[in-house]
């Protein structure tokens, strides 16, 4: 099963490991907002629709974060540009800790936001870059399935924190500073794409030209819609599911403890890791465009019927397969790109493709945290299947990429 890991060189398994490292204390640092909202709202004084505000507030920031990475990274190194954007979030992470309103609590999040779009961007482009074409989309399905992890280990900490040791949620957010380790082992052990060197002896032109010239312009255009509405249906869901189930039956919510929570989220983290790797093997096998529509029609399917139970044992039940199709598609986006785009402007495309869906993205939290306001959680959140529908109706345009290569 893991030969593939095997058949790359000592320089390509290192980048895996510096932009799933990366990508999952990303997402560590990201989630514990989720986590702790309550404890945020009540504290800062605020409602629901302001609470999705300020994670909206995040995704804005994420999508200027990739668009000015993704450039960064191909004007002055994938490499470099990972350390930047993995110690940008991580300083502004602990820096919640301190907000004293709801507007520094903004601030110290846009900021957060930016660090974790140019990570993304960053580490996809390193990964593609060095990995050879049959196994490419494996290894970004491994460098995605690191988000799990990451949120996983965000559900623990915050547990630990707040529950067991019995801190306040700024305390959770200062552990969030952690990950800037990672940037000094990035700067010593992982090297520059010889790609990317060669492109830039060779003075290849970084006109965004071949995104949106001719029949370009099409494919461009459905696959960031198609990103924006998956983006939407993942953060309407997940910044919210939570809150859906500790809130009190009366404001539509479960109604559980903080511990049954934990168990539930851990649990479906075991199905998000899983949706992320599967899909790299089955893309692989099958192709990009069938892997995905098959994941995005199930992730609408679970998704409905999660917010339609308050049982917790179905709950239980289902959560991993929801967060297995509803998650596990993530890892086809970065082989995609990478085989539609040339080197010079990959990390541009990429980050341009992805981050613009942020922007779309960035109305679900406060979409959702509103409509949880005036008509419960669970009919709230059953609007993001209809974004995972939406989604799939995309891949009418965009084509087939399995088995390109990259140039």
């Amino acid at each position: 099963m893991f030969t593939w890991w095997l058949e790359a060189d000592a320089k390509a398994r290192r980048s895996l490991v510096a932009a799933s490292l990366g990508w999952m204390l990303d997402s560590f640092d990201v989630m514990l907002y989720a986590l702790v909202v309550q404890g945020v709202m009540a504290d800062l004084s605020i409602d629901a629709r302001t609470g999705g505000q300020l994670q909206s507030y995040t995704l804005l920031a994420s999508a200027a974060g990739g668009l000015m990475f993704g450039v960064i990274a191909d004007r002055f190194g994938r490499t470099r540009a990972l350390i930047l954007s993995v110690l940008i979030y991580s300083v502004f992470t602990a820096a919640c800790g301190f907000a004293r309103t709801a507007a520094e609590l903004a601030m110290f999040r846009v900021f957060l936001g930016i660090g974790m779009g140019g990570e993304w961007a960053s580490g996809a482009a390193l990964v593609s870059e060095t990995w050879p074409d049959r196994h490419r989309g494996k290894a970004l399905a491994f460098v995605q399935s690191s988000w799990a992890i990451g949120y996983g280990l965000a559900v623990v900490v915050d547990f630990v924190v707040r529950s067991v040791l019995g801190f306040n949620w700024r305390v959770v957010f200062f552990v969030g500073v952690l990950p800037a380790l990672l940037a000094l082992w990035v700067r010593r052990k992982v090297e520059e794409p010889e790609m990317w060197q060669r492109a830039r002896r060779e003075g290849h032109s970084r006109s965004l030209a071949p995104m949106f010239g001719g029949r370009m312009l099409g494919i461009t255009v459905a696959l960031t819609l198609m990103n924006a509405c998956t983006m939407f249906a993942w953060w309407g869901f997940n910044t919210w599911v939570p809150s859906y189930l500790t809130a009190a039956p009366a404001n539509g919510g479960v109604g559980l403890s903080e511990g049954i929570k934990a168990g539930l989220i851990l649990s479906s983290q075991i199905g998000m890791w899983f949706g992320y790797v599967t899909f790299g093997y089955v893309s692989d096998a099958i192709g990009r465009r069938r892997t995905y529509v098959g994941y995005l029609l199930l992730a609408a399917a679970f998704i409905w019927a999660y917010t339609s139970t308050t049982n917790a044992w179905i709950l239980l039940a289902i959560g991993p397969f929801t967060a297995f199709f509803a998650t596990g598609y993530f890892s086809g986006f970065g082989a995609v790109s990478a085989e539609l785009y040339p080197t010079a402007i990959r990390a541009t495309a990429q980050g341009l493709t992805y981050n613009i869906g942020r922007v779309a993205s960035a109305v679900a939290p406060w979409l959702v945290g509103g409509l949880a306001d005036s008509g419960g959680y669970a009919s709230a959140l059953s609007v993001t299947a209809i974004a995972f529908l939406a989604a799939a109706s995309f891949w009418i345009v965009i084509p087939e990429t399995k088995g390109r290569g990259i140039r």
